[in-house]
């Protein structure tokens, strides 16, 4: 599902990424540790096409994406990739319901159907009497949930999770990491989750070390 090859990215005279190849299997778990400054959010921002790498080419679903013109980057973006972020960056005007919405409405869904699937996604997450709440009624795990709802309602083969319970508690922690094996079971996406929380990344199906740009195990 994702083949990374020879990925370079320095910022002025700092190397960043060294070299990096990467790959993940359809439908796998994969949780990226290493130390802050390692490298691990910015390999994951160009594995999203969020950031361009400076050499090296990323495949994702033989697609290479960089190869794409900036509007058809941006559209597969939207359908095929999902994203969840440590501080969810849910919209803080717009309740969960819309907040879910938001990326089936940009895909060309229809209001009605975009509605019905993000209401049954958010009840199949345990939100279905919180819908109707904005972000800032909402607890920090409830939020998270809102997020990972948002980033699946388009069934993209790939979710890319950026320190996804960093602000949780124990047990919320755990329960979103386990929330991401679910919808692997459930809708077969490939899962790559950057975390400094080694016991949880060992629940992965496979974990990744890197040091100083580089994968070392």
């Amino acid at each position: 599902m994702i083949q990374a090859t020879s990925i370079t990215k320095s910022f002025g005279q700092v190397k960043v990424l060294r070299g990096i190849d990467f790959h993940a299997a359809d439908g796998e778990v994969i949780s990226i540790v290493g130390a802050s400054g390692a490298g691990k959010s910015t390999l994951l921002q160009i594995l999203g096409s969020l950031s361009r790498p400076d050499t090296g080419k990323v495949l994702i679903d033989g697609t290479d994406i960089f190869s794409l013109s900036s509007n058809a980057l941006a559209d597969f973006r939207n359908r095929r990739i999902g994203f969840v972020f440590q501080f969810h960056h849910l919209l803080p005007e717009f309740t969960a319901l819309e907040n879910v919405m938001i990326p089936a409405l940009i895909a060309g869904t229809n209001a009605s159907e975009a509605r019905k699937q993000a209401s049954a996604l958010l009840t199949s997450l345990g939100l279905g009497e919180r819908t109707g709440h904005k972000p800032s009624e909402l607890s920090g795990g409830e939020q998270q949930r809102v997020a990972i709802a948002r980033a699946v309602i388009n069934r993209p083969g790939v979710i890319f999770a950026d320190e996804p319970s960093g602000n949780l508690d124990s047990n919320t922690k755990r329960d979103i990491h386990q929330l991401f094996f679910d919808l692997r079971d459930r809708f077969g996406q490939t899962v790559v989750i950057v975390t400094h929380d080694r016991d949880l990344a060992a629940m992965s199906d496979r974990m990744l070390e890197m040091k100083d740009g580089l994968f070392y195990n």
